[in-house]
């Protein structure tokens, strides 16, 4: 276990209250009063002070960890509190970084809380990730997270990842002791349609809940030293079906280290179009096939996986025939160990615009660009110029 950065003056002893507090704790062997005072020793940092920052911040404060930080711009709006359960009613209008800092003084006033009423960017990502020990995001947006991705590389510092998205999370650990990062992951960042934000696509209320109190426990065990932590792998939960899997994944041993944390590396990962503009020093090798050209290569023996990218309400309209899967455009990153590695990929939608999104954040994302096939004009060229029983639909 690294060293804790020395900045704050605590005794190296739990008082008798701190005793009783802890109590359920100090039953543990593997936390005992030796780790029940590392967890006072030590600062985290929580970007974000919402759906995912609320049970985080909780379960952070309970345990004891001696400061912690929060950082947010925000103030709370009523429709925060379907899923943000740390503020309250009387809150509404207050900085929530106020509001989390009374909550957790109420809860446990034994603890240090240190609060940035701003967002974090690159230009003070550096300064104040330095001074904790470990980062958890709670945030909403790809900007952040590779902000604070390439803070932590270039401070050597692990932080646990976490997002949520209707009723799927994620959950992760980057930058631990030397294992793999973010970038390793989603070595950019995929288009905005792949990724839209709770304000536009809602999410359950009891989701952050499920995927804050995981990150936590990451926490709490990189901090103890104790357990597994999910570094090089990717906890994704489905709320629905309550299947929870894990992928693997390992360092991409031809991406350059971040040294400088720069606008430019930022924006670079959140921007970009169909066309492949904005995806700096990225040379894409997908193809396109027509219809016409897809339907003669498998009539003669081609069996490509044939991803369907639509709705399920587009889905029950139709579909093309030897579709192998359909994964909706929006969980797509969530449910990426589901497409193989192995087979030709040909990616298609209503009119081919959502097909190009996901091919490209595929072969972003480390599948082979040679293997990967856009099916240009998508259902609708293909009621055209194939098969006219195929139904022409609308907007979806």
């Amino acid at each position: 276990m690294r060293e804790m950065v020395p900045r704050r003056t605590m005794s190296a002893k739990l008082s008798d209250a701190e005793r009783d507090r802890y109590m359920r704790h100090l039953m543990l062997p593997q936390v005992g009063e030796k780790g029940q005072i590392r967890l006072k020793e030590s600062s985290i940092l929580v970007v974000g002070a919402g759906g995912l920052g609320s049970p985080v911040l909780l379960y952070l404060a309970s345990a004891g960890i001696g400061c912690i930080g929060i950082i947010d711009d925000d103030v709370v709006d009523i429709s925060n509190l379907q899923r943000q359960i740390i503020h309250s009613s009387i809150s509404i209008g207050d900085s929530k970084v106020d509001s989390v800092s009374n909550r957790l003084k109420e809860l446990n006033p034994e603890i240090i809380i240190e609060t940035y009423d701003y967002r974090l960017n690159v230009d003070n990502a550096l300064e104040i990730i330095s001074k904790f020990d470990l980062v958890v995001d709670g945030t909403d947006n790809f900007e952040t997270r590779y902000t604070i991705n390439d803070a932590c590389e270039i401070l050597n510092k692990t932080w646990v990842f976490g997002s949520i998205h209707r009723f799927d999370g994620q959950v992760s650990v980057f930058n631990h002791r030397g294992g793999p990062n973010y970038r390793d992951l989603f070595p950019q960042a995929p288009p905005p349609e792949l990724a839209p934000n709770c304000a536009e696509a809602g999410v359950l209320g009891v989701l952050p809940g499920l995927v804050g109190s995981i990150q936590a426990n990451e926490a709490l065990k990189i901090i103890l030293d104790i357990g597994e932590p999910l570094s090089g792998k990717l906890l994704t939960i489905d709320a629905l079906s309550m299947q929870i899997r894990s992928l693997s994944f390992i360092k991409d041993p031809k991406r350059q280290k971040i040294t400088e944390l720069s606008e430019e590396a930022i924006s670079c990962a959140v921007t970009g179009n169909q066309n492949g503009e904005g995806s700096a020093n990225f040379e894409f090798r997908y193809e396109d096939i027509l219809p016409t050209e897809f339907k003669a290569r498998t009539s003669a023996g081609w069996k490509p996986f044939f991803l369907d990218v639509r709705t399920e309400i587009e889905e029950r309209i139709v579909s093309l025939p030897n579709t192998s899967l359909r994964i909706s455009i929006e969980k797509i990153p969530s449910n990426i160990e589901l497409i193989p590695r192995d087979r030709d990929i040909v990616v298609y939608c209503k009119s081919g615009k959502r097909s190009i999104s996901v091919v490209q954040f595929l072969e972003k994302s480390g599948l082979k660009g040679d293997n990967l096939y856009n099916l240009v004009g998508g259902i609708h060229l293909w009621s055209d110029t194939v098969d006219s029983s195929v139904i022409k639909y609308g907007n979806y």
